[in-house]
């Protein structure tokens, strides 16, 4: 997905959001509604969760320089569990302080229509909202299921818009049922069992994010697809004779690192690896724009093995010893 089309998604969401908070705090002042509140501060949450990322889509379009020679690509990643932790840590926490407090000390929810009309304009905000980053999604992610698409994704604004838009769905859904149950039923309190579904579907989102997360954050390879490409790509050169080891790391979204290890056909001039090394790496690049980087090295298949099996031998030995 482009960093164009990742920008639309989070500046829809992030107009839907900012739209919808006030409206909400107000509803919830004139309704005394717990579920209307944390309603409330979950769009807080989001808008605020939307400019992190567009701050993090900034950071890390610079350049490389000495320090990061591979360029801030990896920021991306790290704003994108910030935010995980902001929805967790304010959004979920609030929610279910808000509704214990509720269970606490009921009263009884005011003003029923001004709840339902905020309710509905938000379905309206966020459903928008949600349609367009499943679209934008979906045209880079054609076929498979939907969650797999998610879990192979490298690009993780859009699927946090996702994610938050879902769970701002669900929540809606809540406190509609919520806030009318409390009304038809008179039992105030199950405004606030409303509002702590709230902070729990919120809690879930968040885990789900972060672990999402994790994988990109400490190093995640290119989806199987390109690297068999790519795998075909090298043994198809001639001169290449074994591909003993192929690495690869997404430094950002579209940025990724390969690492290749090559044993070349016995007898080969230098000139011709180097020849074969500079038409692999431009086939490569030509075929898979997000290889910006590429490490070749020539190695022997036996070298390569007997430096595999010496790597293998010290971390035994410091895993014995950190036993």
């Amino acid at each position: 997905m482009s960093v164009h089309g990742s920008k639309k998604v989070i500046y829809v969401a992030l107009a839907g959001n900012a739209l919808i908070a006030g409206s909400k705090f107000t509803a919830a002042s004139l309704t005394g509604s717990s579920a209307m509140l944390s309603e409330g501060i979950h769009s807080v949450v989001d808008t605020g969760n939307q400019l992190l990322l567009l701050f993090g889509i900034s950071r890390a379009a610079r350049r490389p320089d000495e320090r990061h020679p591979f360029g801030y690509g990896m920021e991306l990643y790290f704003w994108t569990f910030v935010v995980a932790i902001l929805i967790f840590a304010v959004g979920a926490g609030v929610s279910v302080y808000e509704g214990v407090s509720k269970l606490s000390s009921p009263h009884p929810v005011n003003n029923m229509m001004v709840s339902y009309v905020v309710l509905g304009l938000s379905f309206l905000f966020e459903g928008y909202a949600f349609s367009v980053a499943l679209r934008e999604f979906k045209a880079q992610h054609t076929g498979g299921k939907l969650l797999d698409a998610i879990r192979n994704s490298k690009d993780p604004t859009v699927f946090t818009v996702l994610f938050e838009d879902g769970a701002a769905l669900l929540g809606l859904i809540v406190a509609t049922l919520g806030i009318g149950a409390s009304d038809i039923l008179q039992i105030p309190e199950l405004d606030g069992v409303a509002s702590i579904l709230i902070g729990l579907i919120l809690g879930a989102t968040a885990a789900l994010l972060a672990y999402e997360c994790k994988g990109l954050l400490i190093g995640e390879g290119a989806a199987r697809e390109v690297i068999e490409s790519i795998r075909n790509i090298v043994q198809e050169q001639p001169g290449v004779s074994k591909v003993n080891e192929l690495l690869t790391m997404h430094l950002g979204p579209r940025e990724v690192l390969l690492n290749l290890s090559l044993d070349f056909v016995d007898g080969i001039s230098s000139n011709e690896v180097e020849a074969s090394i500079s038409n692999m790496e431009a086939h490569i690049k030509s075929c898979h724009s997000e290889v910006t980087r590429v490490f070749i090295e020539a190695q022997s298949w036996q070298g390569h093995q007997k430096d595999q099996n010496t790597r293998h031998v010290a971390q035994d030995k410091k895993d014995e010893n950190d036993g």
